[in-house]
């Protein structure tokens, strides 16, 4: 059973702060056409965070295990582990970075069986879009 982190790494207001990734949680960035249709099928359940402006989404997942899993060519599905940080946006952040799926005590985190099920099967439908958004 996964422990669940406090939220005490949450900013509050209308903030956006760098947390460290592998501390509390793992990061899974997910471009965005994928990622709205994997936000579907996963039920919505975790945390999940979303920055318009690079057209992406973020999944909290327990640290270190999504790392290693295996995504869909050219679906640019990342995992952002102990080497990085994340802008995390606080609960009032209506703009530019901002949460899609708040986390809350009893929905911090994503199960990463459920969240690479759920992509994997998003890629496969919108992996030919993704492409033809991609300048060439």
């Amino acid at each position: 059973m996964t422990k669940t982190p406090p939220l005490d790494w949450m900013p509050a207001g209308r903030t956006v702060s760098l947390r460290p990734a592998g501390k509390w949680w793992d990061a899974v960035r997910v471009p965005r056409v994928i990622g709205l249709e994997a936000l579907g099928r996963s039920g919505g359940r975790g945390a999940v965070m979303e920055d318009p402006g690079g057209g992406l989404l973020y999944w909290l997942v327990p640290a270190g295990e999504a790392s290693g899993r295996q995504t869909a060519e050219g679906a640019r599905i990342l995992v952002l582990g102990d080497t990085t940080h994340v802008a995390v946006p606080g609960p009032q952040r209506t703009s530019g970075p901002r949460r899609r799926v708040p986390p809350t005590r009893s929905n911090t985190l994503t199960d990463p069986s459920r969240l690479h099920n759920a992509s994997a099967q998003a890629a496969a439908l919108r992996i030919p879009t993704l492409q033809s958004l991609t300048l060439e």
